[in-house]
């Protein structure tokens, strides 16, 4: 099961910092910070999606698989930056944790050429070590079901259009689940982040009142 960290440096009060940034373009008293949040929800509500863009946050993924973190790296909006777990000079001799798909950990038998599968992969990997082959050849064998850690910088904004996308029922379900993660660790991080996350985060069927999908799973028609 994957794990999301909200690290130091995110914002804490996003809503009263996209207030203050635009009260001081507005001329406005900076210095109450009710005031700011209240110009901030304004903000909000008025749909300046430029704004959104103040809010940083920082996190820390792990135990998620290399596949779904390629996919968290499509969303490029905002500038993000991000550092993964590196495959050159991290030893994996004894052996590398992996995701189970819940259609394969449902099915024993395929559970079972599922689970040798990795273990085989894992083996190998230890002759080529015993072969003298560096690990940043052997690494090439890494199954992209193994679990991985990164570091990610993005804006609110950034987050708000992943969930459009990535909480839609035809997204990856690891990536349904990862985003899920990600929207329970910043409820936990502030009472704004809360609010942010409960009223801006949505599947974008339910952000654009129809589903745009050419096969929808029927909770909007189209």
């Amino acid at each position: 099961m994957g794990k999301v960290t909200v690290m130091e440096g995110t914002t804490k009060e996003p809503i009263t910092l996209i207030g203050k940034m635009a009260g001081i373009c507005y001329g406005s008293d900076v210095k109450d910070p009710l005031k700011n949040y209240k110009r901030g929800m304004g903000c909000i509500e008025s749909n300046h999606g430029r704004t959104l863009e103040f809010p940083e946050v920082y996190l820390e993924l792990s135990g998620y698989s290399a596949r779904v973190i390629r996919e968290y790296y499509t969303h490029i909006a905002g500038g993000p930056t991000r550092l993964q777990a590196s495959t050159r000079y991290i030893n994996y001799e004894n052996g590398f944790d992996y995701i189970t798909p819940p259609k394969i950990q449902n099915n024993e038998e395929a559970l079972k050429v599922y689970d040798e599968m990795m273990k085989n992969i894992q083996v190998s990997l230890k002759k080529l070590e015993d072969l003298g082959i560096p690990k940043e050849d052997s690494a090439m064998g890494l199954p992209l079901g193994m679990t991985t850690v990164i570091v990610d910088k993005r804006g609110l904004r950034s987050l708000i259009e992943m969930s459009h996308q990535r909480l839609c029922t035809r997204a990856y379900w690891e990536f349904r689940n990862l985003m899920n993660d990600i929207m329970k660790a910043l409820k936990e991080y502030s009472e704004e982040w809360a609010w942010l996350v409960d009223n801006l985060f949505m599947p974008k069927c339910e952000y654009l009142g129809r589903c745009p999908e050419k096969t929808s799973c029927g909770r909007y028609s189209n």
